[in-house]
């Protein structure tokens, strides 16, 4: 989970890998999102700081117990 400014998000997107594709939803400010995804936790330390290069900021991992398909 992260938040990104508009103008950012094409350059978040290119870094974040997604199960099909990430939830994008308005923060109260116009210009901002929050970013919802899933991620191979062996991923995780080497995206952090790409997404941090592309302008993704208040990032939040948390572990996930289980994904029903």
């Amino acid at each position: 989970m992260l938040n990104v400014e508009k103008k950012n998000l094409p350059r978040v997107l290119n870094v974040l890998p997604a199960l099909k594709k990430p939830t994008i939803s308005h923060l109260s400010d116009e210009e901002w999102l929050a970013v919802n995804t899933i991620l191979d936790e062996s991923t995780v330390r080497t995206i952090l700081p790409r997404l941090k290069e592309a302008g993704a900021q208040g990032i939040v991992e948390y572990p996930l117990n289980k994904i029903v398909m």
